[in-house]
């Protein structure tokens, strides 16, 4: 599908890559990953056509459709939402315009026959394409996809101008998936979703036929939709046939041999560096000399990747609260005319950790701002418990941070009788070192004001946190760092969040906020994604209202000699979306035996004490043992995708 041949960029002298040859072919599902600077989002853009290289080759195939996400968007049309994504797929607009200027034609008198037979069969090329491009469903496929990105049928007839950034990047999103392009280039994409629309994109994307490209620091929705890994590393893209984290055990093995190998390499130089200093000036040794210089010239240094700085940090400790932390009776909250939620009560004990989860504009931040005590509920008490200390996390940290200081001020303010050195200390755990704590907090960006907002959190010594989208600009190693944090964290934890692998070794109950009302699940994060698949599954096969529901049976509305028409054509759409993979599946069956096959016969080998004596092919042995086994586990997790792959398409036709 696209042929990348010797690919350059650099920004100012300083190249992101260079001479980068890759292939997407169709069906991919990559995730493309590299440390911040290192030029993912201009590599999309590369591929998009949006930016030019520097040197080489883009080669798409012909009539290729690319669909392409940014992380920022604003739509400056001012159609209807449903009006607007429907018109975003030009070549069934094209077709359709088409159409009504041949029926107009046909329309017309005085055509001689030829002329008539000619539009006749333009008309039925016409038809043709619309109907292989599904171009009948497309009004529905429009209002499926808007509701699975978590619009209301209300918003339909709403202009885009109406729209928040967060909600127009979702249409965005939904005028690609409607489009169903051969390929999909996603930067960011989970930033403005949802829990339920984050859960919707996953089984979406799983079920999409076409390649699939993207950026994300969600590991959970990484690791849920792709299947290869590309990593830009040291200028050059490393292809890894994995998911993220089989990634993660490649890179964690390979930088560690990077680091021995380096070391190596300095300890020849050094000792090269010796003999040359000790044997300059001796005649005897010239040649050697000369020799050892010529070769300290050639040699070329084993660049290591660089060390990403990590936040490092503890919660203080606390004096602890009372056994109920918070008691929520009847609250009820309304902004102007619309009520968020109404009679909702719930308690908080000591040592809980709860996530707070649900559709955007359900309540979630509202509720955590009553919590905080920074908005005051229209009606309802909200009673801490005894000796209660709370500390509020906002998503808009520049709520809780003074513009005018510097972070050093800040930290001061609430880091007590601390030393300037102690200070400096934590700004520096923080990522925040030399002359960087003088830096004025209006200058600073959003990653960066997180992180003092955090930092102060973390100082206040508060028993009661709340949390409010906390990692939406930490990466994936700070945001390890921080779970690892809450996770020791003896008091008590209220987080709002979409991020699933965040939010799974931290809360132990989730509340989930919907239509105004709050529901509790005693359990973690997956446990209420399980609970929700299920209900959604009962309420599928349990609905017969006289409204029509996506999820009625087409049978339910046909003929007998309708049905058996249309069980052949289900049944030739599975064998078209499962053939392949049932074929990819097959081969790796067949590897996985021939990998175990040729372990097999390693240790049957190593088993045998006549051969130590030969210490060469023992080390041979180890070595090819070594990576037989780390292909194993790759192709074990190419199989285990591919299965659940085909469970799930085989599931649909059930």
């Amino acid at each position: 599908m696209i042929d990348l041949q010797k690919i350059s960029l650099q920004f100012s002298g300083e190249y992101l890559f260079r001479d980068l040859s890759l292939k997407i072919f169709s069906g991919d599902r990559v995730a493309l990953v590299g440390a911040n600077g290192t030029g993912k989002s201009s590599l999309l853009k590369i591929i998009f056509g949006l930016l030019e290289p520097e040197s080489g080759i883009v080669n798409k195939q012909k009539r290729l459709r690319l669909g392409y996400l940014p992380q920022e968007y604003v739509a400056s049309e001012a159609d209807p939402l449903l009006l607007a994504v429907e018109h975003s797929v030009t070549d069934i607009q094209e077709l359709r315009q088409e159409e009504e200027d041949i029926t107009s034609a046909l329309a017309e008198s005085g055509l001689d026959d030829e002329t008539r037979d000619d539009y006749i069969r333009r008309l039925g090329n016409v038809h043709a394409r619309l109907e292989d491009l599904d171009s009948f469903t497309l009004r529905s496929r429009c209002e499926r996809i808007l509701i699975g990105l978590g619009f209301n049928e209300s918003d339909f007839d709403r202009p885009l101008t109406e729209f928040s950034g967060g909600w127009q990047m979702r249409v965005a999103l939904a005028k690609i998936l409607v489009a169903d392009p051969d390929l999909i280039l996603l930067d960011e994409p989970t930033n403005h979703l949802d829990i339920d629309s984050l859960s919707w994109l996953i089984g979406y994307l799983k079920g999409f036929r076409g390649a699939l490209l993207l950026i994300s620091h969600d590991r959970h929705f990484v690791n849920q939709v792709t299947t290869r890994t590309w990593e830009i590393f040291l200028r050059k893209v490393n292809v890894f046939k994995g998911n993220y984290d089989a990634y993660l055990v490649y890179k964690e093995q390979r930088d560690q041999l990077l680091e021995e190998q380096a070391a190596q390499q300095q300890k020849e130089i050094e000792n090269t560096r010796k003999f040359i200093e000790r044997f300059r000036y001796k005649a005897t040794k010239a040649k050697q000399v000369q020799s050892r210089i010529k070769q300290l010239e050639k040699v070329e240094l084993i660049e290591l990747p660089e060390k990403q700085g990590e936040i490092h940090f503890r919660f203080l400790e606390a004096p602890p609260s009372g056994q109920t932390v918070m008691d929520v009776h009847n609250v009820a909250h309304s902004y102007g005319s619309k009520e968020v939620f109404s009679r909702i009560s719930f308690a908080i004990q000591r040592g809980e950790k709860i996530a707070f989860v649900g559709p955007n504009g359900a309540g979630k931040t509202t509720m955590a701002r009553i919590l905080a005590g920074v908005l005051e509920a229209s009606s309802g008490t909200c009673i801490p418990g005894h000796n209660v200390s709370i500390a509020f996390y906002s998503q808009e940290v520049t709520e809780n941070l003074n513009p005018e200081e510097d972070i050093f001020e800040a930290i001061e303010s609430v880091a007590e009788d601390r030393s300037i050195g102690q200070i400096r200390g934590l700004a520096g755990s923080f990522l925040f070192s030399g002359d960087d704590v003088f830096k004025k907090i209006k200058v600073l960006s959003g990653g960066e004001k997180s992180r003092v907002a955090l930092l102060k959190l973390m100082l206040s010594r508060a028993n009661f946190l709340l949390l409010d989208e906390p990692t939406n600009h930490l990466d994936i190693a700070s945001k390890k760092i921080l779970q690892q944090a809450l996770i020791n964290f003896t008091g008590s934890v209220v987080i709002v969040s979409h991020d699933v692998d965040f939010l799974e070794p931290i809360a132990q109950k989730v509340l989930e906020f919907r239509d105004g009302s709050v529901k509790e699940y005693p359990g973690n994060i997956v446990y209420y994604l399980e609970k929700k698949e299920a209900e959604s599954v009962s309420v599928e096969n349990g609905s017969n209202s006289g409204k029509k529901n996506p999820a009625t049976k087409v049978e339910d509305n046909l003929s007998r000699k309708d049905i058996k028409r249309y069980e052949a054509e289900r049944r030739q759409q599975k064998h078209a979306l499962t053939k392949d993979l049932k074929t990819q599946i097959q081969k790796l069956e067949s590897l996985i035996e021939n990998f175990e096959l040729k372990i097999k016969n390693i240790e049957t080998e190593l088993a045998d004490p006549t051969i130590y004596s030969d210490a060469e092919k023992i080390k041979q042995l180890n070595a090819d043992y070594k990576q037989l086994k780390m292909d194993l586990g790759n192709r074990y997790s190419e199989w285990e995708v591919k299965s659940e792959e085909l469970f799930e398409i085989e599931k649909q036709f059930d």
